[in-house]
């Protein structure tokens, strides 16, 4: 496996595939199908190109496999923290050992561009992401937002972690 930061050279389509096929299974119980049969290919692709950002791609033998975006927090409520944006795997790699070493090099992207203080938003219904971000040591904040996903209503939770 290799996780590097997304180069001029890298296939955005590939990429926005990741976040596609991993909407598609991890939301399937939680928002509507039909909102996730919508989601067009090349959906993330533009997405890939904010400056502000750092994206990386986790590869296996020269296939995208995984994607995380991270940058500085976007929300007045954690000025001054480090925010990991998205975390996603293609399906197939999910619970295979993947998502740790992912996450853990956006955290360090953060730590290296000086922030002490990282957060992520995960859906309240996402139980499974939740158990994952709670292993890697994020705690839940009791921070909570109110989102409209594809017409449904959620909740999204604030995760934190302190970098020592």
């Amino acid at each position: 496996m290799e996780i590097r930061s997304l180069n001029e050279g890298d296939d955005r389509l590939a990429v926005s595939e990741i976040y596609e096929a991993s909407w598609k299974y991890v939301y399937r119980d939680i928002l509507t199908r039909e909102y996730l049969e919508r989601i067009p290919a090349g959906r993330w692709v533009s997405g890939l190109d904010f400056s502000d950002r750092i994206h990386l791609v986790m590869l296996d033998g020269g296939r995208y496999i995984g994607a995380a975006c991270c940058c500085a927090s976007r929300f007045w409520e954690f000025d001054g923290w480090g925010e990991i944006v998205s975390l996603y795997l293609l399906p197939s790699y999910m619970g295979r050992g993947c998502g740790g070493p992912l996450l853990e090099a956006a955290v360090s992207a953060l730590a290296d561009q000086g922030y002490r203080n990282i957060f992520l938003w995960v859906l309240e219904e996402n139980r499974r992401a939740r158990a994952f971000y709670e292993r890697m040591g994020f705690q839940r904040s009791g921070v909570c937002r109110a989102d409209v996903i594809g017409g449904k209503a959620v909740e999204e939770l604030a995760y934190c972690r302190r970098i020592p």
